[in-house]
């Protein structure tokens, strides 16, 4: 008997370790700073504090997830996942607010990180980054509006450096960007073809302005539109100045699916760098497998998404944990912070 117990013993472990193999192999690779599980001790509760947070906000206004979610992709874009984005302008340097493709970034978005930001201090004190809140905000931006769930690694710091002037429109993809332009970006930032049509997908929320696109419209109609897509974008855009917006996604404009790509593929993508990844050979393929397998898209999107969310983080004493999401900490708050983060690292040690 003892003998059939210590077999099966045997069995549970080796079953144990075969799906503990199994789960991590669907991890992708993290940096180095960054851990699945960082607040286990210090903040246990910080994801689900967000999450229910979000879902208080996205019951009144389901459009500011889209809102949410992008500011993740402008501030890891540029100077890397820093919360940079967040900061406002002062004399030691321009603010990446003000930079003009970070104009259309919701301000209620900017609004809202603070906000999720006073809700897990006030929980667990300040040791959980800006920039980890965003990177939490994004995924769960993705997941409240129907799409994949997925593990954020954490541990990023927030930068203390304002981003060098026109950085924004070095790193960023702007939307009349073509294919071409599109891949060459993303390559500096060691993202291939997949990752750019993935990451490309989280157009399937949000709205667009006109002025963004109105180039296609006027004066000449550009070539790659549904006809009849054009004639209800110009209804929609009357003027080349007009401060209208339209839906991203035609076909599901609130909820994260893979409709996105079937707009393309029907040539009613809003944007050029949209429609373009369907025009060019190199990218025609990811769309359509995206369009036809939503599963594939999801897959695909969720590593690209773990693989942008760390772009040049800061990590270990690199950079603060901000008092205020939009403003560096003074010499006392950073004095502060240090403090709360020895006694959370002490309390840890005697639990």
């Amino acid at each position: 008997m003892a003998r059939i117990f210590s077999l099966l013993l045997i069995s549970c472990i080796l079953v144990a370790s075969c799906f503990a193999a199994i789960e991590a192999q669907k991890r992708p690779p993290i940096v180095n700073g960054l851990s699945w599980n960082f607040y286990k001790t210090s903040c246990p509760k910080v994801e689900s504090i967000i999450k229910n947070e979000l879902k208080k906000v996205f019951k009144k206004d389901i459009g500011q997830a889209a809102g949410v979610l992008r500011i993740q992709f402008h501030d890891c874009f540029v100077q890397g996942c820093d919360g940079s984005v967040l900061l406002d302008g002062s004399a030691g340097g321009p603010s990446e607010k003000s930079e003009l493709p970070n104009l259309t970034l919701r301000k209620e978005a900017f609004k809202i990180i603070n906000d999720l930001r006073d809700a897990v201090h006030k929980q667990c004190g300040r040791v959980v980054s800006c920039s980890d809140i965003v990177a939490i905000a994004a995924r769960d931006s993705v997941v409240l509006t129907g799409g994949p769930d997925y593990d954020v690694p954490l541990g990023r710091r927030d930068g203390v450096v304002f981003a060098q002037v026109n950085q924004t429109f070095i790193d960023l993809v702007g939307p009349d960007a073509n294919t071409t332009t599109i891949l060459t970006k993303l390559a500096r930032k060691n993202l291939d073809a997949t990752d750019a049509v993935a990451l490309s997908g989280a157009h399937t929320i949000g709205i667009g302005h006109c002025t963004s696109f109105t180039d296609r419209l006027y004066p000449t109609q550009d070539p790659t539109l549904d006809k009849t897509f054009a004639n209800n974008l110009k209804r929609t855009c009357p003027k080349v100045d007009t401060t209208n917006t339209t839906f991203l996604d035609l076909r599901s404009p609130n909820k994260f699916d893979n409709k996105y790509f079937v707009d393309l593929m029907n040539r009613q993508g809003l944007f050029t760098s949209d429609q373009d990844l369907y025009e060019d050979r190199r990218t025609r393929g990811i769309v359509t497998s995206f369009a036809v397998n939503e599963s594939l898209f999801f897959e695909k999107f969720v590593l690209s998404m773990i693989k942008m969310g760390q772009l040049n983080v800061l990590t270990g004493k690199q950079g603060e944990i901000r008092a205020n999401c939009s403003a560096r900490n003074s010499n006392k708050e950073y004095l502060a912070s240090v403090a709360e983060e020895e006694n959370m690292g002490s309390s840890a040690e005697m639990r």
